[in-house]
């Protein structure tokens, strides 16, 4: 003969009320833990933001220009820059940087040096001759958002280094090293001899467009 136990009705009244309130808990820890997430993200306290401080921005001066821009050459380099310690191999002391270097240089024809019988005009004003300087080179513009280092070893007395001193590594040389081998290839390019010949088409162009039936444009080098 079997015998079924009850519970008494205080102890289930207990349990009730302790399921209730683990309930209440659990629900109590989730919108703490969401409510934290929302604020975390919303205050964002390790987060970083940008301030401009900036100063108004200064006209020193105003130039003005007298040339011709006669053409335009896009150049990039990849300068392989390394520095090694004499007597300590790479891996201790050392570094190989790979730098991007890309930008245009200008052709420019300055008419400000024209001479004051620079130009000549026949007795009818039919014919005139023009004698110009040749094209100059610019220095050469890297632009920033295509010039970039995209490989850079460091030795480890050179990562000690670089840690300590908070700051990274100085780029100047690099776009230095980059302008001059830039301004190298654009003189043996033949970016001067391309403005030469668009500065006679633009004066050629300009003075027929004027009434002369007869144009020449002459280099003052020339005979």
């Amino acid at each position: 003969m079997t015998t079924s136990q009850t519970t008494p009705p205080a102890v289930a009244s207990g349990r009730r009320r302790w399921w209730r309130l683990a309930a209440g808990l659990l629900v109590v820890a989730v919108l703490l833990v969401v409510a934290g997430r929302l604020a975390w993200s919303w205050l964002d306290p390790l987060g970083e933001r940008t301030i401009d401080r900036s100063q108004p921005v200064l006209l020193q001066s105003i130039k003005d220009l007298s040339r011709f821009e006669a053409a335009t050459g896009n150049f990039q380099v990849v300068v392989d820059l390394e520095k090694d310690a004499a007597f300590l191999p790479d891996a201790i002391k050392g570094t190989r940087t790979l730098f991007v270097g890309a930008g245009g240089v200008d052709a420019y024809v300055d008419f400000s040096t024209l001479a004051t019988n620079g130009v000549t005009v026949s007795q009818d004003r039919t014919e005139a001759t023009v004698r110009v300087p040749r094209a100059q080179l610019e220095k050469p513009n890297l632009d920033n958002n295509r010039s970039y280092v995209f490989a850079h070893q460091r030795g480890l007395f050179d990562r000690v280094s670089d840690f300590l001193s908070g700051s990274p590594a100085d780029q100047r040389e690099l776009y230095l090293l980059a302008e001059k081998k830039i301004s190298e290839a654009a003189v043996a390019s033949d970016l001067r001899a391309r403005a030469d010949a668009n500065t006679k088409a633009m004066l050629s162009g300009m003075l027929r467009s004027l009434g002369f039936t007869k144009v020449t444009v002459k280099f003052t080098d020339e005979p």
